[in-house]
């Protein structure tokens, strides 16, 4: 009789367990059952079990940040649409059964694999910062916004996720990413892989495009004309055009081997960081005197052009600077090249220069002179210096005469330092004095031969373009006169 009792109670409590089971879903992990008891799908005490009833009609889940390591019992989350269990420390996931999820944020895990091929209504997935190697995403067709970044990626395709708006992809190990059938993207994110190229000329749309920390040698951004912020820092780029980018607001393009950038027509820059590179010249003349700019440790840099040369810019960097321009042509003149006056005599030696070297014709050309070789024929001859970037170049003429004194035929003073003055070259000091007038015989200048010359004025003010008269009298009371012209 005892037996038949005991045997009884063990099928009671069978048949309990049983039914227990049929209604229930086993949910091992006390800390995602007590997520579930805070979110009212079971009533406590912890027992490894949550009524299936209570989670089968849940659409959104969100059990982030709770320390979970085992989500056994998500697979009873049938109509489940939204699933978040970032932050946590799972393991593995296994989301197979929850066909209806349409978003899923599974970021900063210890995942090493991912499988979502069954979910193709799938249209958001991240899984940042986690240690998965591969990831099938060809079946989940409707994806919009994919971010895996930071896990062990060697390879990433998206060639079947023509709708894709977001992709984030950054510190991982892919070697090429085909982006030219995404013509929705807007945001790309593939900082710190091994991309030595990318092409970007089919993504109109994109706002938002980080490629730093690659091996890009070229990068061509002229179609994205709604591009506001680009970072390319640390790759290979020689030359990076963004003048069509008129939205532009970030440009942060340090550590590559850039000779030129012109920021002239992005009038909407915050932020330009172009520090670290090999420029020649940086135009910033954009009418945004208030951007944070950043172009230190460019050793060829001689000049930068901006709006105005005179404003002390305390946003930017080197500070203080003094080599602001306000036109890119004046960037020739900080390449520095000696000056020397002209000279008329009987021969000229010539000095030794400290910037540049003489030459016979304009732009180092025509034949090389050195210092020391004795000039006896009349001839302009060119100083010029050149640098990585720039050249620069100065001319004075030499004339050679044998006669006593030498009388210029015109002089331009405009102030270029050239024939500036007017005066008689008097080699064997003949000269007792000079007296310059005008057509009609005012006196305008009495010049001794020492000094520096006329300057084409008259008590100040500018003379106009014409022909002067001069009377030289000779040390033995002899005369001569005649004319010279003005030139302007």
């Amino acid at each position: 009789m005892v037996n038949k009792i005991n045997f009884f109670t063990l099928f009671l409590f069978l048949i309990s367990n049983y039914c227990v089971a049929q209604n229930n879903t086993f949910v091992p992990d006390d800390n995602f059952e007590q997520a579930l008891i805070d979110l009212g799908y079971d009533s406590g005490p912890l027992d490894d079990f949550v009524p299936t009833a209570n989670i089968n009609i849940v659409p959104e889940l969100d059990v982030s940040k709770l320390n979970i390591t085992d989500l056994t019992g998500i697979q009873d989350f049938t109509v489940l649409s939204i699933l978040n269990c970032s932050d946590n420390n799972l393991l593995s996931l296994d989301i197979s059964s929850n066909l209806n999820l349409t978003e899923l944020y599974c970021n900063n895990n210890m995942l090493s694999s991912l499988n979502v091929s069954a979910l193709d209504a799938l249209k958001i997935l991240w899984f940042d910062f986690n240690q998965i190697a591969n990831i099938n995403v060809v079946n989940n067709t409707n994806l919009i916004s994919l971010t895996c970044g930071n896990n062990l990626l060697t390879s990433l395709d998206i060639s079947q996720n023509l709708g894709l708006t977001v992709l984030v992809c950054d510190n991982n190990q892919i070697p090429n990413l085909d982006v030219t059938q995404h013509s929705n993207l807007n945001t790309l994110i593939a900082r710190n892989n091994l991309l030595t190229s990318i092409d970007v000329t089919q993504n109109p749309n994109i706002t938002f495009f980080d490629v730093g920390l690659n091996q890009i040698s070229s990068l061509d951004v002229s179609n994205n004309l709604n591009l506001r912020v680009l970072l390319c820092f640390n790759n290979l780029l020689t030359s990076l055009d963004v003048t069509k980018n008129i939205l532009l607001s970030d440009l942060s393009c340090e550590f590559n081997q850039l000779t030129q950038l012109d920021m002239s027509n992005n009038k909407t820059l915050i932020n330009l960081d172009c520090s670290d590179n090999n420029l020649c010249w940086l135009d910033i003349k954009n009418s945004t005197t208030e951007s944070v700019v950043d172009f230190e440790f460019n050793p060829n840099l001689s000049c930068v052009v901006v709006d105005d040369a005179s404003i002390d810019y305390i946003n930017w960097r080197p500070h203080p600077y003094s080599s602001f321009v306000s036109d890119l042509d004046d960037c020739s003149n900080f390449v520095p090249v000696d000056t020397l006056a002209n000279f008329i005599g009987k021969s000229y030696t010539l000095p030794a220069l400290n910037n540049g070297n003489y030459f016979t014709q304009s732009g180092g050309n025509g034949t090389r002179l050195k210092a020391g070789d004795v000039i006896t024929s009349s001839q302009t001859i060119f100083i010029y210096n050149e640098t990585i970037c720039d050249s620069n170049e100065t001319n004075f003429t030499v004339t050679i005469t044998n006669e006593d004194y030498f009388i210029p035929k015109y002089f331009t003073p405009n102030n270029d330092g050239k024939h500036d003055y007017w005066n008689v070259i008097d080699n064997n000091n003949s000269v007792n004095n000079i007296v310059i007038y005008n057509r009609y015989g005012k006196l305008l200048k009495f010049l001794l031969p020492t000094s520096k010359g006329w300057d084409g004025t008259l008590n100040g003010k500018l003379l106009p373009v014409d022909s002067y008269w001069y009377k030289i009298v000779l040390n033995n009371k002899a005369i001569l006169t005649g004319y010279f012209t003005l030139k302007r």
